[in-house]
């Protein structure tokens, strides 16, 4: 089960914990507070015997980091697992009291376990005890149930939270991601939203939202989509960097054979007067890159928004409309509500990677980014992906709304076949950017600036920097230095000027010139031509390859994670798994 758990470290490491029934029937727990190996350690000392058990690692959410926190809880004969928020725990809390219950920890889902044994106390059974639990619980979750004097059985259910079973010869198993159940099986039955399952070694049973006996598929996966290794890297966040130039290649090749654009046949951009992006963090950054490809290639009105914000407001969404929901695991908690809204009123296009997803499956189009497990939190290749998948969709609304002609389209074509090249000359700059983040590690501010469709990815510049090295960092629009961000420069604010030479290069040094003239220090990322022209008198100045100006985006999205990844080993953070973060946000 540790090793089960490994494969899942990356979605949360506060805790980790670990329930089983022995030979006794009896229920026994070990858990430890911070990275699995804490747990490990433990249970070399005090091991746990059985052949039926839960486990569990936790992001905080509700009480802080501490064993008593830490799942699997338990009262009485049940213990719990759960991934979620529960939203009326302080109502049920407050009912279990009156009922004399005395609580432990601080969290929502001991009001889970504790409501279970309540029920159980009134003589219903394991089954029917979950049944009325899961009827009172608002919120969203991911929970598995374990009862003492019960050897051969689990109990399964999920509201907002992802669940898969997984099938094997006399045994079964439950995961919150199909890559932890990789080693064991490739058989997986993913659950549905309201989904609740009785598992037994030789039998499963699926109960659906409304009550009903459900028939879900059982569906084979790769196993080698699902292998965790860091193939001789010291960081997961290195290897997935190294390896854009292999995933962005064969992303490409899905989406683009024989010289066509290959896409859904039911994706007619005629059909579509305007596009609303949505997604969080890096996704949404993705989507900001596609706004200026859409609106520039297309002529296609975009709007964008955050998806948190997004389902808040409550938009009106007018007819004709296309919208776009990006995730990488397809699991995202805001953007899954965020595309709910949206059903009913306008066509859904999602963006994932990972085919099996909510996301996925309840879109009316997917298209999967090909960028394999990612296990960093900080996304480096599933951001790249994105933007590969995003252009070839900027391509063929241009196309389909006769904006671009067929020279055009097959020269941008071309283009894009040579990305994955551009990347690999792109990552020789790595010594150099090394080398650079020696000095930017001791920074406690740092800007990044860009143009155009510079200015998201310089915003993704700053996302990276302050999600693993934890230094302040801001991406600002160069025109708006000016506005505000110029007060903060001097010799201590290190400047991250991303400048491919095209038609805003210009302005851009400009504005570069604006905070050299101020005692900033400049680190200039652009190509030789820009090089040769304005890397007089800056701090640093990395050269990247000459890029097409559609392909500027990808390419220099490269640098600026690799001046994050270098600068976060400088300063001897955990690259990974950076503090408070998870990789795959499944709560809102």
């Amino acid at each position: 089960m540790v090793e089960a758990l490994k494969r899942l470290e990356y979605r949360g490491y506060d805790s980790a914990g670990i329930a089983t029934i022995d030979s006794d029937r009896r229920l026994a727990r070990r858990r430890a507070v911070g990275k699995l190996v804490n747990l490990s350690d433990l249970l070399v000392h005090e091991p746990l015997a059985g052949k039926s058990g839960i486990g569990h690692t936790r992001w905080a959410t509700h009480g802080g980091p501490t064993v008593t926190n830490a799942h699997p809880h338990r009262t009485g004969r049940v213990s719990v697992v759960h991934n979620g928020i529960i939203e009326n725990f302080r109502e049920l809390r407050a009912e279990l009291t009156d009922r004399d219950v005395v609580f432990e920890t601080e969290t929502d889902t001991e009001t889970v376990v504790a409501l279970t044994e309540h029920f159980l106390g009134q003589g219903l059974s394991p089954r029917d005890a979950v049944e009325q639990t899961i009827a009172r619980l608002e919120g969203a979750y991911a929970l598995c149930f374990l009862f003492e004097g019960e050897d051969d059985l689990l109990i399964a259910a999920r509201k907002g939270s992802p669940l898969v079973i997984g099938h094997g010869e006399g045994e079964v198993f439950v995961g919150s991601d199909a890559i932890a159940l990789g080693p064991l099986t490739d058989r997986i039955t993913y659950l549905e939203e309201g989904d609740w399952a009785v598992l037994r070694r030789d039998a499963v049973e699926i109960i659906d939202a409304k009550g009903n006996l459900a028939n879900r598929p059982v569906q084979t996966i790769q196993i080698d989509a699902t292998r965790v290794d860091k193939g001789g890297h010291k960081h997961f966040m290195a290897k997935e960097i190294a390896e854009q130039p292999l995933v962005i290649g064969e992303c490409v090749e899905a989406y683009l054979r024989s010289g066509a654009l290959v896409l859904p046949e039911d994706l007619d951009f005629k059909a579509f007067d305007r596009i609303s992006i949505v997604a969080c963090g890096t996704a949404y950054l993705a989507g900001c890159v596609a706004r200026y490809w859409f609106e520039r290639y297309a002529r296609l009105p975009v709007e964008i928004d955050v998806a948190s914000e997004f389902r808040y407001r409550e938009p009106p969404i007018p007819a004709r409309t296309l919208t776009i929901v990006l995730s990488q695991s397809g699991e995202t908690a805001d953007t899954l509500a965020a595309l709910r809204y949206c059903e009913g009123k306008s066509q859904v296009l999602s963006i994932t990677n990972v085919e099996t997803s909510s996301i996925a499956r309840e879109a009316d189009v997917n298209l999967h980014i090909h960028a394999g497990t990612e296990i960093g939190v900080a996304s480096t290749k599933a951001f790249t992906c994105k933007l590969t998948v995003l252009a070839v969709l900027a391509l063929k609304t241009a196309v389909d709304r006769g904006e671009m002609d067929a020279d055009t389209q097959a020269r941008h074509q071309m283009e894009l076949r040579r990305v994955p090249g551009l990347i690999n000359q792109a990552l020789e700059a790595s010594q150099e950017i090394a080398r650079v983040s020696m000095q930017l590690s001791e920074a406690q501010d740092v800007l990044f600036l860009g143009r155009g469709q510079m200015y998201p990815i310089a915003m993704e510049g700053a996302l990276k920097l302050k999600e693993i090295s934890y230094i302040h960092a801001e991406g600002y629009a160069s025109g708006e230095l000016k506005h505000g961000p110029i007060a903060l420069i001097d010799n201590s604010v290190p400047v991250i000027v991303l400048a491919p030479s095209d038609g805003l290069f210009d302005k851009t040094v400009s504005n570069m010139q604006e905070v050299m003239a101020r005692d900033g220090r400049v680190l200039l990322i652009t190509d030789a031509k820009g090089a040769a022209f304005a890397k007089e008198g800056v701090w640093n100045c990395v050269v990247m390859p000459d890029v097409p100006e559609l392909l500027a985006p990808i390419v220099y999205a490269v640098p600026a994670q690799l001046l994050a990844y270098h600068t976060a080993v400088a300063k001897g953070t955990d690259v990974d798994q950076p503090r408070n973060l998870a990789k795959s946000v499944t709560v809102e």
